[in-house]
């Protein structure tokens, strides 16, 4: 099987439980994808990300890890996967996990030894303190709500830490047998012929002194990214575990998820070659318009519009200050988050949007990494019980909406626009009543807002299905994989940018809004693709959401 480099990968992002159910009991499994596999290589990809497939008690929907060797009985078998590792390399794609590595479940092994004796080995594993005046050691705040400490049941005034949710208590990893289990597990993964890992929060994996409080003007606890991510002794842990890594699998892809780096730590964790990330995931490429964030709810019940300037800021900076470092990550959308049509919210011409966004985005310098659904044009969906978003921080959401005289309807609306469990319903393959994602209702389903399927897509050479081929056909050519990128400097409503490779050079031209606008291009060779738009005189002139890709 080849090699495929970094600069070449094009990542296609599965989360197992919502891409195809193959036993009909409303969760998607492994066989599901292996049954899609032909649909995904016609697509264009060469790499598969799988979200968490490990023996869970979902609390966090995989990422709160019971057993990192066996597969999770909902989602399949070993040889399940062995099975889907097999067929993925007959058709050239590569596998990656995502590997988690920060925390595990409380239902692991390793801390229910912890929690059953003081004395046990697995004790150091994790991490405690003791508290102080009456309640727990520092006032951080955990990322789900509430402190980031959990009473030790084995001793007074005893606590864990737990950067998530209270069930996945954070590993402690200073101490060195930690560092030798996370290489063993992924050893095992690569015999099994996984290609890579996602490492999940890695940024994570060290924290400052417990006995330091945030500063602040109240006795609530206090998000303190400062104190629990990308402090500086990461770096040696992820160097030492990817170097060990290489040399298990020379050729392994290291995907990192460094939600909150900024460009300079994203250079920091991809240098040098071989012993760091071959990239990273950022969240800051998507500045927000927060001109109408109501300061008296939750942030994570509110929608919030991208503000398209800093946006283009955001990227202009990714691209050039990692020329000759790494390649960026491309992508619009990932578990995490709202899907991207969501957030860009066009009132019209909303194929025509999700097209010009994949041409804006994934033909830049960098490695695609497109979310399953995407090259449907799927939105986020409109949830309609607050326990589908399984947050307690949406329920808070909700009391406080109420006390401002909000309906049940406005709640919902809002926070599924804004929250991530809203985009990681079914795929829709087909027209029946679950979308042929299964003959049983799926284990999180909502109606709306309707998709038009694969089958509907796949005949129609005008969809975004097809229009996504074409793309990651043209992604393939030597200029958009190493090609120097330029972007014009333009009004805020276009995005233009240019790839140059030896004597060649393309134009990537693309309208952000629904107002018609014109660039002048000068003259064309070729229009390598094009839709809602067209080239006279030597001006490019796009309708709503155009966008044109020109060989000059």
């Amino acid at each position: 099987m080849k090699t495929i480099k970094p600069s070449e990968r094009i990542v296609y992002q599965i989360y197992p439980k919502s891409f195809n159910d193959s036993n009909n009991d409303g969760i998607g499994d492994l066989r599901g994808i292996t049954q899609k596999l032909d649909y995904l290589k016609a697509l264009g990809i060469n790499t598969l990300w799988l979200n968490p497939i490990y023996v869970s008690p979902q609390v966090d929907n995989g990422y709160d890890v019971a057993d990192y060797y066996q597969i999770d009985q909902k989602l399949g078998t070993l040889a399940d996967f062995d099975e889907l590792v097999k067929q993925a390399h007959d058709r050239g794609l590569d596998v990656i996990l995502d590997f988690v590595m920060n925390h595990t479940s409380e239902k692991h092994p390793w801390f229910q030894a912890a929690l059953q004796d003081k004395e046990s080995e697995y004790r150091n594993f994790y991490l405690w303190h003791q508290g102080k005046n009456g309640g727990p050691p520092n006032n951080w705040a955990s990322f789900f709500g509430g402190s980031v400490w959990q009473k030790d049941p084995l001793a007074d005034n005893n606590y864990y830490f737990h950067l998530f949710a209270k069930e996945m208590p954070d590993l402690n990893w200073q101490e060195p047998r930690v560092q030798t289990e996370m290489v063993k597990i992924a050893k095992f993964w690569l015999d099994h012929g996984v290609d890579g890992f996602r490492l999940d929060a890695f940024i994570h994996i060290v924290k400052a002194d417990f006995e330091q409080d945030m500063l602040a003007s109240d006795d609530k606890p206090q998000l303190a990214e400062m104190f629990y991510a990308n402090l500086p002794q990461v770096v040696p842990h992820l160097q030492a575990f990817i170097a060990q890594l290489h040399e298990i699998k020379p050729d392994i892809f290291i995907l990192g998820e460094a939600a909150s780096a900024d460009i300079d730590l994203a250079v920091t964790y991809t240098t040098p070659p071989k012993k760091s990330c071959d990239t990273v995931v950022t969240f800051r490429y998507f500045a927000e318009d927060e001109t109408g964030l109501d300061p008296d709810l939750l942030r994570i019940g509110q929608p919030l519009p991208l503000d398209l300037t800093g946006f283009k800021a955001n990227m202009l900076e990714w691209q050039k200050r990692l020329e000759g470092v790494s390649f960026p990550t491309l992508y619009w959308s990932n578990h995490d988050m709202p899907r991207i049509l969501t957030r860009f919210d066009p009132k019209m011409q909303k194929d025509a949007c999700a097209k010009m966004l994949a041409t804006l985005m994934y033909l830049q310098r960098g490695i695609p990494c497109i979310y399953y659904g995407e090259e449907l044009g799927m939105e986020s969906a409109l949830l309609t019980k607050l326990s589908d978003f399984e947050d307690q921080q949406i329920n808070e959401f909700a009391k406080q909406a109420q006390a401002k005289g909000w309906s049940k309807e406005q709640i919902l609306a809002s926070a599924s626009k804004a929250h991530k469990m809203a985009a990681r319903l079914p795929l829709p393959f087909d027209k029946s009543k679950y979308q042929g994602f299964s003959s049983v209702q799926p284990w999180k389903w909502a109606t709306s807002p309707k998709t038009r399927s694969v089958c509907d897509q796949e005949i129609d050479p005008g969809s975004v299905l097809a229009y996504y081929r074409r793309i990651l056909q043209l992604k393939q050519q030597e200029i958009f994989i190493h090609g120097r990128f330029i972007l014009e400097n333009t009004s805020a409503e276009l995005y233009v940018y240019r790839r140059i490779l030896d004597q060649k050079e393309v134009w990537v031209i693309c309208n952000l809004g629904e107002i018609p606008q014109e660039f002048k291009c000068g003259p064309v060779k070729k229009v390598l693709l094009g839709q809602n738009a067209r080239v006279k005189a030597g001006t490019a002139q796009l309708k709503a959401y155009g966008s044109l890709v020109l060989e000059r």
